[in-house]
């Protein structure tokens, strides 16, 4: 905790043992799920966290969650911390369009773009095969799953111009123009093409604004709404704003951050309008990005998130956001960007960190309720909460891997693991191609 004398007002004042046990439910309550679902009441956006990028009870959990909202509150969509052309491929598979492979494995196999282990993972197949099954049981309406993310550029240059071959040779000659600005550069190099940009004052900014009017000026005249234009919507606009992010990503400042959660935030507007007026998303991101950015110190460097313009923009009662932590654990992560996929140890906790606080009140797994009771004890004290991304240096976990947060106003719900296990990625393969037997949680 960082607010001076708070650790002092906590141990001394407040009966934090207390206040937690009646704010919250073990997670091996055979109606865990079923109050979870009950609190979360009327929400059309379900924002499911995660302290890593490489923790299977953070995927195993998401999963069940997903599932029950699915199937009992009738939610259209997964929109994931991915990238669109991929979980594109995704969507096609759960909806069984014709030619979308034949296993979510096979698909699956196709994520190479680093970090591959966040959607290339057993826990992933296991979600996509569960909705391939439900989808198939279904007339007419489908579950999607859908990506966020604002990285795929290259890739969504490939699937415009390749839509437009034989529909319109303008806008795929825009498209090509455009695209020459970047074809120098290493496909996933982003950064690359921001310097250049920034180094000779010459950018491609006017080329994708002028794609993008080209697009938007075609979709308009479409009739439908068909699942063959929400993708040529948004590989349009994730050009446009891949762009802006590579050419801020090498400037500091929060502006390239910014940028890349505005675009999340486009992302899942964009899905819900598609779905209709009933819509609901459930949304699986980093901690990072779901919990409210307003009550981290990620507000005094004036860097937002997901999780605060949606609660900006909307009821209270229409976001809920699930954070999720541990206490110690193994996990998947690189120790530098693009380097090998690497199983580690994570450590115990940070001294007084908001998951130590948990762990030494003996709270075992559980979800925590962020009522007006611990708005009302814990709102002004601030935790250390650990963040882990997909480089990870766990001697240096207690110097970089923590955010001040003011939890109860961070998320609307917060389940906590005392120990967590490293994902299943496909490059490891158990007992051959078959997927790892040891999986809690029901996934």
């Amino acid at each position: 905790m960082s607010t001076p004398d708070s650790k002092k007002t906590l141990l001394d004042i407040l009966d934090l043992r207390k206040l937690i046990l009646e704010n919250s439910i073990e997670l091996n309550d055979a109606n865990t799920f079923d109050k979870l679902i009950e609190k979360i009441g009327a929400a059309k956006y379900v924002l499911l966290g995660e302290a890593s990028h490489g923790t299977h009870e953070y995927y195993a959990l998401r999963m069940k969650i997903s599932k029950r909202l699915i199937e009992k509150k009738g939610f259209s969509f997964i929109a994931v911390e991915g990238d669109w052309p991929d979980c594109y491929k995704l969507n096609q598979y759960v909806k069984n369009d014709p030619d979308s492979g034949n296993s979510a494995l096979e698909v699956l196999h196709s994520f190479n773009r680093w970090p591959t282990w966040m959607w290339a993972n057993w826990e992933t197949v296991a979600l996509t095969e569960w909705l391939r099954t439900y989808n198939d049981r279904r007339d007419k309406v489908k579950v999607g799953f859908y990506g966020l993310d604002i990285y795929s550029l290259w890739e969504s240059f490939d699937a415009v111009i390749k839509y437009f071959e034989d529909k319109d040779p303008i806008i795929k000659a825009t498209a090509k123009v455009a695209f020459q600005c970047f074809e120098f550069y290493k496909r996933g190099e982003g950064q690359e093409y921001g310097r250049a940009a920034r180094m000779v004052s010459k950018s491609a900014e006017d080329e994708v604004a002028n794609l993008l009017t080209k697009i938007t000026d075609y979709i308009s005249i479409q009739k439908g709404d068909s699942e063959e234009i929400i993708n040529l919507k948004q590989n349009a606009l994730l050009i446009f704003n891949a762009e802006r992010y590579y050419r801020a990503m090498v400037t500091a400042g929060p502006k390239s951050w910014n940028i890349r959660d505005r675009h999340m935030v486009q992302t899942v507007e964009n899905l819900m309008e598609f779905h209709g007026s009933d819509a609901k998303g459930i949304i699986w991101a980093h901690n990072s990005h779901t919990g409210d950015a307003r009550a981290t110190d990620m507000a005094d460097a004036r860097t937002i998130n997901l999780g605060q313009i949606l609660n900006e923009d909307h009821r209270p009662e229409e976001v809920f956001s699930i954070g999720f932590g541990s206490y110690q654990g193994t996990v998947v992560a690189g120790r530098e960007w693009g380097d090998v996929m690497q199983l580690m140890k994570i450590p115990k906790a940070l001294k007084d960190s908001w998951e130590y606080q948990l762990h030494q009140l003996d709270a075992k797994d559980r979800i925590v309720f962020m009522t007006e009771a611990m708005k009302d004890n814990l709102g002004k004290m601030e935790f250390e909460h650990r963040a882990i991304g997909v480089v990870y240096r766990p001697k240096n976990d207690h110097l970089s891997n923590y955010v001040p947060s003011r939890i109860p106003y961070r998320y609307n719900a917060f389940v906590y693991l005392d120990k967590t296990s490293a994902l299943h990625p496909l490059h490891i393969k158990p007992d051959g191609n078959q997927m790892p037997e040891t999986f809690p949680f029901g996934v």
